[in-house]
């Protein structure tokens, strides 16, 4: 496991909510790039809102539950 890296647990069929923090070239990214990469990961009906470094996205967990090493860029998620 990853130095300073958080697990968290998903479990289908439950919505959450991320706060992300961008760095400084992460931060030119649109909403639609990040609601993208949230769809790869395999969350559906994704909205991302917000600007600059800070996003807020929400997004159902369709999947069977799983665990995962958390990215640096995660700062908070809470379930919906």
């Amino acid at each position: 496991m990853g130095y300073g890296m958080a697990t968290f647990t998903v479990q289908q069929g439950k919505r959450y909510r991320a706060t992300i923090s961008l760095g400084m070239l992460e931060r030119l990214a649109g909403n639609e790039t990040i609601a993208d990469k949230l769809r790869a990961a395999g969350f559906s009906d994704v909205t991302v809102t917000g600007s600059g470094a800070v996003r807020i996205a929400e997004a159902l967990w369709p999947n069977p539950d799983a665990t995962a090493d958390m990215p640096t860029q995660i700062a908070a998620v809470t379930e919906v």
